[in-house]
């Protein structure tokens, strides 16, 4: 073997150093990464902890705010002959002075509902015409949409005055005005009753009226009139001879109702013997009945004349209703020297009735009811006119309506000899402020 230079040594001594030095810094180079990775490598206990504290504080909720919802209510709307006669004008007819007194009382409420006692007819079912079968011009529509009515009640004894074609245009002439109603139905589809969201508090709406007695007990007669049988099913109505039935249907309805989310329930009935200052038995019974099935409020129409209000408990002890058992005319033609069952002037009285709801942490309750009664003018202006006239600041009445304040200040004192009692008994068990003292 041959002896190795001292060049051949050098060499082989800087491979092995540089050898060396490429193994240290390899080795080097691995550390520093796996420190590195250790730093920036997260913690997942942490990051779990703070993954799930930002979404508990995502998922909690936050408060609800109350909300309210105030429901104002008129009575009879009608369209006599002399009304219709002294809205007739070269190019058609303008009813706007019904409602111009009491148009912001209207628009300030959620919601304002009158009871529709005319129909829609049109000139297919001849000429337009005031009682005792009431077909009116559609302006009356118009006007009632522009004064801040937004529901009907369209089911009393002048539903059919125009036959069934009459009946089914009224609900079409109020679809068209952008008017909801219920108590009659323009298709087989349109359900019973409404279920009317107020701001975000949802109330369940019935109207219905009550029949006359009649030799076919398949028919529903009307007036002392049968109507016909394709029409039976296209407006609510009961029977005093078969109240059972009747029952049985109100509480499917207020079954339905409530699967549909009602909060809260209202019943419009027409009912009641006309011109009659007080309500009959049978008024007082089917209140009680409805309040055993859980009605919150009834409110009354067709004796033309206000009637009284009642705080009613269920026999249960688990529903209490405030009834009002006619709210009386909001307009019409019935005046003292006309109608001889009524020649103290209740014809010409009526009364705005409201109540407000609460709904606070999911619990609807009612905060508080008022009426205001209000007084129909008919005056003299290129055939006669007719205003309703609110009466809530009976004390300074004479300044603001100098004219007529006698007048208002009578029918003030007749409606509250009427329902000053039970408006102050409703309001004192709801705990809301006291009128009508």
């Amino acid at each position: 073997m041959k002896k190795r230079t001292r060049r051949q040594k050098a060499i082989i001594k800087r491979n092995i150093f540089l050898s060396l030095c490429a193994v240290v810094l390899i080795g080097a180079i691995a550390l520093i990464g796996f420190i590195v990775s250790s730093v920036a490598k997260p913690d997942n206990n942490k990051s779990n902890t703070s993954n799930n504290q930002s979404t508990q504080s995502k998922v909690e909720p936050k408060p609800v705010p109350d909300t309210y919802a105030t429901v104002l209510s008129i009575g009879d709307i009608m369209a006599h002959q002399t009304q219709i006669d002294g809205a007739k004008t070269s190019d058609g007819y303008d009813f706007s002075a019904f409602f111009k007194e009491v148009s912001p009382y209207f628009k300030d409420a959620d919601l304002t509902i009158g009871n529709l006692e005319l129909t829609f007819g049109g000139t297919e079912s001849g000429k337009y015409r005031g009682y005792p079968s009431f077909n009116t011009p559609d302006q009356l529509a118009d006007v009632i949409k522009s004064s801040g009515i937004g529901m009907l009640m369209t089911s009393n004894n002048h539903s059919y005055d125009t036959s069934f074609f009459g009946l089914k245009r009224t609900t079409q002439i109020l679809k068209e005005k952008g008017i909801e109603y219920t108590g009659t139905k323009g298709t087989l589809e349109e359900p019973a009753y409404l279920v009317k969201d107020v701001n975000g508090i949802k109330i369940g709406i019935a109207n219905f009226t009550y029949e006359t007695p009649g030799d076919d007990a398949n028919r529903k007669y009307l007036n002392g009139g049968a109507i016909s049988a394709e029409a039976n099913d296209y407006i609510n109505t009961f029977s005093y001879q078969r109240i059972d039935k009747f029952y049985t249907e109100a509480q499917s309805i207020i079954d339905s109702m409530r699967r549909d989310g009602a909060e809260f329930i209202t019943f419009y009935m027409h009912w009641g013997e006309e011109y009659q200052l007080t309500a009959n038995n049978w008024q007082k019974s089917i209140a009680q009945e409805l309040c055993n099935l859980g009605v919150d409020i009834i409110i009354g129409g067709h004796p033309h004349v206000v009637q009284p209000m009642e705080l009613i408990h269920s026999e249960d002890s688990q529903n209490t209703a405030v009834c009002i058992y006619s709210l009386g005319n909001a307009v019409s033609n019935q005046r003292r020297e006309l109608i001889s069952n009524s020649r103290q002037g209740h014809t010409e009285d009526g009364v705005m009735f409201s109540y407000t709801l609460k709904k606070s942490k999911g619990e609807v309750t009612l905060q508080s009811i008022d009426l205001i009664p209000t007084w129909v003018h008919k005056y003299q202006n290129n055939g006669y006119k007719y205003t309703i006239y609110p009466i809530e600041d009976v004390e300074n009445i004479s300044s603001k309506y100098p004219d007529y304040a006698s007048k208002l200040k009578e029918s003030y004192s007749r409606t509250k000899a009427i329902v000053g009692k039970g408006l102050t008994d409703c309001q004192e068990n709801i705990g809301c402020e006291i009128t009508f003292k």
